[in-house]
């Protein structure tokens, strides 16, 4: 897709080279929306941000000259309700992955809202943005001593019947904790003791989601297994497909769309320049990739509150 390369004018006044993307990703890496709204929208109104590659330490600049579309992950988007006309006025479209998951009585995710909030938030986003725009996920499915596949089934079932005419589909994915070690080590660090996902047992799980007719679309995210015969697909979490629906105009505006080369193997999505920040997001959650430790996370997030303007989440 295009990501052409321009020069920038930087705060403090000097002139860098900049990539300029069409499409946006904020964020995979921490949640935006929640804990970094503000930031990001006065970032927008000032034309960039500043990018730390997370693997080698390069600093990049992201212009936002050419951006035409964002698409937002979050646990708890309701802070950027306020924001979203600012986007509507720029002519910028936007989807939502909205991550509503309910580990609430484990405790898994000790700083999310209750989830009956974060499903009302749900429906208003619904209701800003348009039938399509907000994408339920159960995001990651964990087996732990307290939490069996038939106890997140019921928990599914639970909060798709809340959602009846607000949601189109759910994308899931079974929590591969051995491929992440971090993440099986705060579990552990936790006091939670889990158990990894056989192939016989996504295929059973599958089988099960498919016989309660939620009557919505059914998908999983860079999952390996084939579950087509229950009904399930592989999703595109930045979606060309769903991008044109929201904003058909772009159509003739992107060309070359090409699978991000920079995601999972198993990843569907197309390539988006994604702007978060590893090690930012104080959510808390036990099981997250993204957080190396809560010291880490604490110490980022003090760091942002002393610079909220700065060029950088962190």
């Amino acid at each position: 897709m295009n990501n052409k390369k321009i020069k920038l004018r930087i705060d403090e006044g000097s002139v860098v080279d900049a990539q300029a993307p069409m499409i946006i990703s904020a964020s995979r890496a921490t949640d935006i929306p929640v804990f970094y709204s503000r930031w990001f929208f006065n970032r927008l109104s000032k034309g960039y941000v500043r990018w730390r590659n997370p693997y080698n330490g390069k600093v990049s600049y992201v212009s936002f000259a050419n951006t035409k579309f964002i698409i937002f992950w979050s646990k708890n988007p309701a802070p950027l309700l306020p924001f979203l006309p600012i986007l509507k006025q720029k002519g910028i479209g936007c989807y939502i992955q909205y991550t509503l998951n309910d580990y609430e009585s484990e405790g898994l995710e000790p700083n999310v809202p209750p989830i009956i909030e974060r499903i009302e938030t749900f429906k208003r986003l619904v209701d800003g943005l348009g039938p399509g725009s907000v994408v339920w996920r159960f995001d990651p499915l964990i087996l732990t001593d307290d939490i069996s596949a038939d106890k997140l089934l019921h928990k599914i079932c639970k909060i798709a019947n809340h959602l009846h005419g607000y949601t189109e589909k759910l994308v899931f994915s079974f929590a591969d904790i051995s491929t992440y070690r971090k993440v099986g080590r705060n579990l552990t660090d936790a006091g939670v003791n889990y158990q990894e996902w056989t192939e016989e047992a996504m295929m059973d799980f599958a089988r099960s989601l498919s016989s309660l007719n939620l009557g919505i679309e059914l998908t999983t995210c860079a999952e390996k297994v084939d579950l087509s015969q229950f009904g399930t697909g592989h999703n595109r979490c930045i979606d060309p497909e769903l991008i044109f629906r929201i904003k058909p105009e772009l159509k003739s505006a992107f060309s070359n769309l090409k699978n991000d080369k920079g995601q999972r193997a198993l990843c569907g999505c197309i390539t988006a320049k994604d702007i978060g920040a590893y090690n930012t997001c104080p959510h808390g959650c036990v099981y997250c990739y993204a957080n190396a430790s809560p010291y880490s996370v604490r110490q980022n997030f003090i760091r942002h509150k002393q610079a909220p303007d700065n060029d950088s989440i962190i």
